[in-house]
Protein backbone atom coordinates (compact mmCIF):
# COMPACT_ATOMS: atom_id res chain seq x y z
CA UNK A 1 0.00 0.00 0.00
CA UNK A 2 1.58 3.55 -0.95
CA UNK A 3 -1.14 5.34 0.51
CA UNK A 4 -3.55 5.73 3.53
CA UNK A 5 -6.43 8.73 2.71
CA UNK A 6 -8.07 9.94 5.61
CA UNK A 7 -11.61 11.97 4.50
CA UNK A 8 -14.13 13.28 7.46
CA UNK A 9 -15.10 16.82 8.45
CA UNK A 10 -13.06 19.20 10.40
CA UNK A 11 -12.52 18.11 14.16
CA UNK A 12 -13.57 14.18 13.14
CA UNK A 13 -9.96 13.00 14.76
CA UNK A 14 -8.22 12.18 11.08
CA UNK A 15 -4.76 14.26 12.20
CA UNK A 16 -5.10 12.21 15.56
CA UNK A 17 -5.60 8.80 14.11
CA UNK A 18 -2.96 9.35 11.72
CA UNK A 19 -0.15 9.99 14.20
CA UNK A 20 -1.57 6.82 15.81
CA UNK A 21 -1.25 5.13 12.54
CA UNK A 22 2.50 6.32 12.36
CA UNK A 23 3.37 5.04 15.53
CA UNK A 24 2.45 1.56 14.90
CA UNK A 25 3.37 0.82 11.74
CA UNK A 26 7.13 -0.29 11.67
CA UNK A 27 8.08 1.37 8.87
CA UNK A 28 8.05 5.62 8.25
CA UNK A 29 4.85 6.65 6.78
CA UNK A 30 4.38 10.55 5.96
CA UNK A 31 1.44 12.53 6.57
CA UNK A 32 0.10 15.47 5.05
CA UNK A 33 -3.37 17.18 5.97
CA UNK A 34 -5.12 19.76 4.04
CA UNK A 35 -4.59 22.02 6.91
CA UNK A 36 -0.93 22.10 5.69
CA UNK A 37 -1.46 23.14 1.96
CA UNK A 38 -4.24 25.46 3.50
CA UNK A 39 -1.27 27.31 5.46
CA UNK A 40 0.79 27.03 2.55
CA UNK A 41 -1.31 29.31 0.45
CA UNK A 42 -1.22 33.27 -0.16
CA UNK A 43 -2.36 35.43 2.30
CA UNK A 44 -4.75 36.92 -0.32
CA UNK A 45 -6.38 33.64 0.40
CA UNK A 46 -5.36 31.20 -3.32
CA UNK A 47 -8.76 31.10 -4.17
CA UNK A 48 -10.29 29.70 -0.74
CA UNK A 49 -13.04 31.92 1.25
CA UNK A 50 -14.18 31.35 5.03
CA UNK A 51 -17.36 32.49 6.08
CA UNK A 52 -18.05 33.44 9.20
CA UNK A 53 -21.15 30.52 9.93
CA UNK A 54 -17.80 28.06 8.83
CA UNK A 55 -18.82 27.41 4.99
CA UNK A 56 -16.11 27.22 2.97
CA UNK A 57 -16.13 28.22 -0.34
CA UNK A 58 -13.32 27.61 -3.08
CA UNK A 59 -13.03 28.84 -6.38
CA UNK A 60 -10.85 28.12 -9.74
CA UNK A 61 -7.38 30.18 -8.43
CA UNK A 62 -7.71 27.40 -5.54
CA UNK A 63 -8.34 23.89 -7.52
CA UNK A 64 -5.52 25.33 -9.99
CA UNK A 65 -3.16 25.25 -6.89
CA UNK A 66 -4.73 22.27 -5.14
CA UNK A 67 -3.92 20.03 -8.50
CA UNK A 68 -0.11 21.20 -7.98
CA UNK A 69 -0.63 20.05 -4.56
CA UNK A 70 -2.32 16.55 -5.10
CA UNK A 71 0.39 16.02 -8.00
CA UNK A 72 3.80 16.89 -5.76
CA UNK A 73 1.96 13.94 -3.08
CA UNK A 74 1.36 11.40 -5.75
CA UNK A 75 5.05 11.93 -6.95
CA UNK A 76 6.06 11.18 -3.07
CA UNK A 77 4.04 7.84 -3.24
CA UNK A 78 5.28 7.49 -6.51
CA UNK A 79 8.77 7.69 -5.25
CA UNK A 80 8.60 5.20 -2.44
CA UNK A 81 7.35 7.59 0.43
CA UNK A 82 4.84 5.95 2.54
CA UNK A 83 1.82 8.92 2.92
CA UNK A 84 -1.25 9.18 4.99
CA UNK A 85 -3.09 12.20 3.35
CA UNK A 86 -5.89 13.85 6.12
CA UNK A 87 -8.47 15.17 4.26
CA UNK A 88 -11.91 16.94 4.02
CA UNK A 89 -12.91 16.82 1.00
CA UNK A 90 -15.82 18.90 0.48
CA UNK A 91 -17.01 17.86 -2.54
CA UNK A 92 -17.60 14.16 -1.39
CA UNK A 93 -17.16 11.86 -4.40
CA UNK A 94 -16.13 14.76 -6.78
CA UNK A 95 -13.07 15.25 -4.72
CA UNK A 96 -12.81 11.65 -5.13
CA UNK A 97 -12.45 11.60 -8.24
CA UNK A 98 -9.90 14.21 -8.69
CA UNK A 99 -7.60 12.40 -5.80
CA UNK A 100 -8.02 9.20 -7.88
CA UNK A 101 -7.00 10.99 -10.98
CA UNK A 102 -3.88 12.39 -9.21
CA UNK A 103 -3.13 9.03 -7.46
CA UNK A 104 -3.63 6.65 -10.53
CA UNK A 105 -1.39 3.76 -10.12
CA UNK A 106 -1.03 3.71 -6.50
CA UNK A 107 -2.23 1.32 -4.23
CA UNK A 108 -4.93 3.54 -1.66
CA UNK A 109 -6.49 2.43 1.12
CA UNK A 110 -9.64 4.82 1.26
CA UNK A 111 -10.63 5.47 4.81
CA UNK A 112 -13.57 7.67 6.08
CA UNK A 113 -13.48 9.42 9.20
CA UNK A 114 -16.54 9.66 10.74
CA UNK A 115 -17.93 11.99 13.97
CA UNK A 116 -21.72 12.64 15.41
CA UNK A 117 -21.72 16.78 14.20
CA UNK A 118 -22.78 18.36 17.86
CA UNK A 119 -19.08 15.75 18.76
CA UNK A 120 -17.32 17.54 16.02
CA UNK A 121 -19.16 20.87 17.03
CA UNK A 122 -17.92 20.49 20.40
CA UNK A 123 -14.64 19.49 20.06
CA UNK A 124 -14.32 22.33 17.61
CA UNK A 125 -15.23 24.88 20.22
CA UNK A 126 -12.83 23.40 22.49
CA UNK A 127 -10.02 23.95 20.01
CA UNK A 128 -10.61 27.11 19.62
CA UNK A 129 -8.64 27.49 16.22
CA UNK A 130 -11.81 27.04 13.98
CA UNK A 131 -14.45 29.06 12.65
CA UNK A 132 -17.36 27.54 14.53
CA UNK A 133 -19.65 25.89 12.56
CA UNK A 134 -16.98 24.04 10.29
CA UNK A 135 -17.55 20.89 11.58
CA UNK A 136 -21.19 20.69 11.69
CA UNK A 137 -21.07 21.40 7.81
CA UNK A 138 -18.70 19.10 7.12
CA UNK A 139 -19.61 16.01 9.19
CA UNK A 140 -21.84 14.45 6.65
CA UNK A 141 -21.27 16.76 3.16
CA UNK A 142 -17.42 15.44 3.07
CA UNK A 143 -18.67 11.96 3.07
CA UNK A 144 -21.46 12.16 0.27
CA UNK A 145 -21.00 9.82 -2.57
CA UNK A 146 -17.14 8.51 -1.45
CA UNK A 147 -16.32 4.49 -1.34
CA UNK A 148 -14.40 3.63 1.03
CA UNK A 149 -12.34 0.59 2.18
CA UNK A 150 -13.01 1.26 5.39
CA UNK A 151 -15.36 3.69 8.01
CA UNK A 152 -14.17 4.35 11.53
CA UNK A 153 -16.22 6.17 14.32
CA UNK A 154 -14.05 8.56 16.33
CA UNK A 155 -17.83 9.73 18.46
CA UNK A 156 -17.64 7.10 20.60
CA UNK A 157 -14.24 5.23 19.58
CA UNK A 158 -10.82 6.37 20.28
CA UNK A 159 -8.12 7.66 18.28
CA UNK A 160 -6.12 4.37 18.99
CA UNK A 161 -8.49 2.57 18.26
CA UNK A 162 -9.20 3.33 14.87
CA UNK A 163 -6.16 3.43 13.99
CA UNK A 164 -6.06 -0.28 15.48
CA UNK A 165 -8.29 -0.86 12.75
CA UNK A 166 -6.80 0.93 9.93
CA UNK A 167 -3.63 -1.01 10.05
CA UNK A 168 -5.70 -3.73 10.23
CA UNK A 169 -7.17 -2.67 7.00
CA UNK A 170 -3.51 -1.80 5.81
CA UNK A 171 -2.12 -5.32 6.64
CA UNK A 172 -5.16 -6.99 5.37
CA UNK A 173 -5.01 -4.89 2.05
CA UNK A 174 -1.06 -5.53 1.13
Amino acid sequence: MDVIFLNGGSSSGKSTIARAVQALLPEPWLTFGVDTFVAALPETGGGIEFGPDGEIVVGPEFRRLEEFWMAGLAAMAAAGAHLIVDEVLLSGGAGQDRWRSALAGLDVLWVGVRCDPVVAAAREAARGDRIGGMAADQARRVHAGMAYDLVVDTTATDPDACARHVVAALKSAS
